[in-house]
């Protein structure tokens, strides 16, 4: 058995990166889920707008004698008939300024101030069983937010559900940068982090087609207690099959022994440009992604509620963006040896620029090519997240990695993840679309422009400090080395080269 356990144990890696990434996609999946079931828990504990919608998915849009969102009162909404048929509902729709702080707020002021926490902890403590501990958290949170009667007890769930979840990223990531090797951190970091996209791409078909069965009478509280179950199994294996990995210094701070790093404080690593800028430029970056998670559903069902993208949104977050995932890992780690921590940004840069027109796109036109938009987007999109945190793991010293990744979380979750509440009041002055071309596909393009200036703070390729070999060929005293010091008397020097030459005979 022992024997067996060392032939695999080349598998241990990958089996580590396996269950920190399900158990962040279980997290982020609690997380999203809000936004796909929204409209029917609305309707089951009456929070949010109410509006006239339409109630029948066997018409389409243009069949209809007049659309149900010009209907301001339910009187007119009911009156609106095909057929002799009302087609429309004046109802909860899971929109609303109830709705943005459930989503965002409520969640990120936790997620971001324990995620400092947890980060400083982290740098002290076992981090294999303290991320296990807050995946038993928000895995409670998440099954008891299924059994919720009232709203600000959904609130206070989502509260405690950050609180755990803000582990997972400072965790893990020290984890699994002290187990994979530099030339496969931006990969692996892509993978982990796809998690946040994995989360709410299988949102979209769990929110959607599960609540509907109703099963054991449920509706939609069963999605969260079946993510909740998921969550405490990935809890126990942590805590029973992972151990604590040996912390390394990696990246600039190796390639000096980590001298310098002991006298680098949390302060300095802050107050550094590099680190700034970088952190500015995730924060917009992330403001888009989240903007897109939080209302891609209800944007479509409310502009195209005669279409179910439900599978189609599922196939281009889940298939595309793990495509775009593994080359932008793939990309930065090939050329990272050559152009340095410099060159991480650099696709970072190019890949939020290339896809920025497709964010634009996947709300500018109708479903079917706002899907392959958004499918094109995404594959350049989904680089950004992993190479990011590879390039901040590679730039700080060890003592204070986690403490710095919690402290970086903190400012993005808070501006990128707060800012997306700006469409309400945006939405209702411009329009719907309108706010979301500013927030989700203005932000893809203003950040490549961040992360294009943060690359000439980076450092370049790293430089070949070896020393340059000698031609040996004729008489060169530079082949002598430590003869001018301590030279000995010349009855010592004789004796000496006696010895020597006896010594070199008998060999």
């Amino acid at each position: 058995m022992l024997e067996l356990t060392k032939k695999l144990s080349f598998l241990y890696p990958t089996y580590v990166l396996a269950i920190v990434s399900i158990g962040y996609i279980c997290g982020e999946l609690g997380h999203y889920l809000i936004g796909v079931t929204s409209k029917a828990i609305a309707e089951d504990l009456h929070f949010g707008d109410i509006a006239c919608q339409l109630n029948n998915t066997e018409v389409y849009l243009s069949e209809l004698p007049v659309l149900c969102s010009t209907a301001n009162n339910s009187e007119t909404c009911y009156s609106y008939t095909l057929n002799g048929t009302p087609y429309c509902e004046w109802n909860y729709n899971g929109l609303g300024l109830d709705y943005q702080i459930l989503a965002g707020p409520s969640f990120i002021a936790v997620f971001t101030v324990v995620g400092v926490l947890m980060g400083f902890l982290a740098d002290k403590f076992n981090r294999v069983k303290m991320l296990a501990v807050c995946t038993v958290i928000f895995g409670v949170a998440i099954i008891l937010s299924g059994a919720v009667n009232e709203y600000w007890q959904l609130v206070l769930l989502r509260m405690i559900m950050a609180a755990g979840e803000s582990a997972c990223n400072p965790l893990a990531t020290g984890i699994l940068s002290d187990i994979f090797p530099e030339a496969k951190r931006a990969l692996v970091m892509s993978v982990f982090n796809w998690g946040i996209y994995g989360g709410y791409g299988i949102a979209f078909p769990v929110g959607r087609y599960i609540p509907p069965l109703n099963a054991w009478g449920l509706g939609w509280r069963v999605t969260y207690y079946g993510a909740g179950v998921v969550a405490l199994l990935l809890a126990f294996l942590t805590w029973f099959t992972l151990k604590e990995p040996a912390r390394t210094a990696i990246g600039e701070h190796a390639q000096n022994g980590g001298a310098d790093a002991k006298k680098i404080t949390i302060w300095d690593v802050i107050v550094d440009p590099r680190v700034i800028l970088l952190c500015f430029a995730a924060s917009i970056r992330h403001c888009g992604g989240m903007c897109f998670a939080y209302n891609c559903d209800l944007y479509y069902q409310k502009y195209f509620p005669d279409y179910d993208l439900g599978w189609w949104l599922f196939a281009v977050t889940i298939v595309i963006g793990s495509i775009g995932v593994v080359v932008g890992g793939v990309v930065s780690d090939k050329i990272v040896a050559k152009m340095g921590i410099r060159s991480r940004c650099i696709v970072l840069a190019v890949s939020q620029i290339i896809s920025t027109p497709g964010a634009f796109g996947s709300v500018y036109f109708t479903p079917t090519y706002a899907m392959i938009s958004l499918g094109l987007s995404y594959f350049f999109a989904e680089m950004w997240f992993g190479i990011l945190f590879a390039m901040v793991v590679e730039i700080v010293p060890l003592r204070v990695r986690s403490t710095t990744i919690g402290v970086f979380l903190f400012v993005m979750n808070n501006i990128g993840g707060n800012l997306p509440i700006a469409v309400e009041p945006v939405s209702k002055a411009i329009g719907y679309r309108e706010s979301l071309y500013i927030f989700y596909a203005g932000c893809y393009g203003f950040s490549s422009i961040l992360f294009l200036l943060t690359t000439f703070l980076m450092e370049g390729p790293k430089k070949d400090v070896t020393a340059p070999k000698k031609d040996l060929t004729g008489v060169d005293n530079a082949v002598f080395t430590n003869d001018e010091t301590n030279l000995p008397t010349i009855t010592a020097l004789v004796s000496n080269n006696k010895r020597a030459v006896m010594e070199s005979s008998r060999l």
